[in-house]
């Protein structure tokens, strides 16, 4: 919320003129229709790859908005994103394998399991800080990466494959249905994060991470936050990764808990601006159509270099991300 100064008639001192955010409402009608455009214009492209790159820019979406959640607002640093993805994606290779159920059935399983998984994580984990913190999750998707390595039901280190219909009635392609899925699912990861945001939870995170033993004094209950933030985050990621054996066919631990996921999660909010519900989408929409364009044009191999480049140049020019470098020409313009 910002002030704005103006000057009164008898040329008395300013008064701040408070700007109220655009409601839950305004958002959600905006987010929908720059998803029907997307769909418009990938429907336009008429190729399975467009479909491809935008599911992927669009998965990101949602993990760098669930990542925020926790260490945007309340400081934590999660290492563990992989992990989240992971086990929702084998979730979903376990619900089709032992139920084989609708895939509207899948999806809020995957939630359910992450997020149970993000709060006993958070409740082993939430008193560690800083680098303690970042480790212990770090560790949590190096464990789950073993464990499915060594589950055989689930393919083990050879992997599984997803069989699916090739098409959807009313809808067309079966990649296209999974794309319409994921693009709703981002704009629900989008008005989730501005709720938290402008909600007691996102005030009270953002105490916590001022200083927690100031927000504890004041009241604030810091566990219970940060507990209700993991498994909001878990839950989150999960679902990212429950459509993803469906639409690559074909899922092994490598790719599951795969490296290159937590770093893309990591980096996406800090390039965006971390702490602000727009940043996280800015840098998932920025970092994930570069990658994109840089799979065709040169090789997926420079993904990492994007980041990595993209990161250090950030982290030296605008260490606030997109959002806090505009926040402040605006303010050097008053």
């Amino acid at each position: 919320m910002t002030n704005q100064a103006i000057t009164t008639p008898a040329g008395g001192p300013a008064a701040p003129v408070q700007r109220r955010p655009m409601s839950n409402w305004i958002v959600a009608g905006i987010s929908t229709v720059i998803g029907i455009a997307l769909l418009l214009v990938v429907d336009s492209m008429s190729m399975d790859y467009a479909y491809l790159a935008a599911y992927t820019v669009l998965q990101f979406v949602v993990m760098a908005s669930a990542f925020n959640i926790l260490a945007g607002y309340g400081g934590y640093i999660n290492f563990g994103s992989a992990g989240f993805f992971g086990i929702g994606v084998y979730t979903s290779v376990v619900v089709y394998k032992a139920l084989a159920a609708p895939f509207y059935v899948t999806i809020p399983c995957c939630m359910l399991v992450g997020g149970l998984l993000g709060f006993g994580t958070g409740y082993l984990t939430l008193r560690l800080r800083g680098i303690f913190f970042a480790i212990a999750t770090l560790a949590l998707a190096v464990v789950l990466n073993t464990l499915m390595i060594n589950w055989d039901y689930v393919g083990g280190a050879r992997g599984v494959y997803v069989l699916r219909p090739s098409e959807v009635p009313l809808i067309g392609s079966y990649t296209r249905y999974l794309f319409i899925v994921m693009l709703a699912m981002a704009i629900a990861s989008v008005l989730i994060a501005r709720a938290v945001e402008n909600s007691w939870l996102g005030r009270g995170l953002q105490a916590i991470k001022d200083d927690e033993t100031a927000a504890e004094c004041a009241g604030i209950p810091s566990l219970r936050i940060k507990l209700i933030a993991t498994t909001l985050t878990g839950a989150m990621m999960g679902a990212a990764g429950a459509p993803f054996p469906y639409f690559v066919t074909y899922v092994d631990p490598a790719t599951a808990f795969n490296l290159s996921i937590a770093v893309n999660t990591l980096a996406m909010p800090l390039i965006g601006g971390l702490g602000t519900w727009i940043g996280p989408v800015i840098g998932a929409v920025l970092l994930g159509s570069l990658q994109q364009i840089a799979t065709v044009t040169i090789s997926s191999a420079a993904n990492l270099l994007i980041v990595g480049v993209l990161l250090m140049l950030f982290i030296v020019v605008a260490p606030q991300g997109i959002v806090g470098l505009v926040r402040g020409i605006r303010e050097r313009r008053k």
